[in-house]
């Protein structure tokens, strides 16, 4: 549910969106989403100052509490 989230707002934001790769690595208490997007992508993620990246970990933290989970979103080049 949360990497689909991720992979959906993330895919409406690049100019490729085919290149949008989300995995989810499950822990107990924590799942860690990792974002790759193509190079020239990587601005429109991240945006000015971090802003996108932190709205899209704010998305993330308030879905991850409804389902009871602490998750964390790494954007990798």
């Amino acid at each position: 549910m949360l990497k689909d989230l991720i992979e959906y707002v993330a895919k409406s934001l690049v100019d490729n969106p085919d290149q949008v790769q989300v995995s989810e690595i499950e822990g107990e208490q924590t799942s860690v989403i990792e974002l790759k997007v193509a190079k020239e992508d990587l601005g429109k993620v991240i945006g000015k100052q971090g802003r996108t990246a932190r709205a899209m970990r704010t998305i993330l933290g308030a879905a991850s509490t409804k389902a009871r989970k602490r998750s964390v979103l790494e954007i990798l080049e």
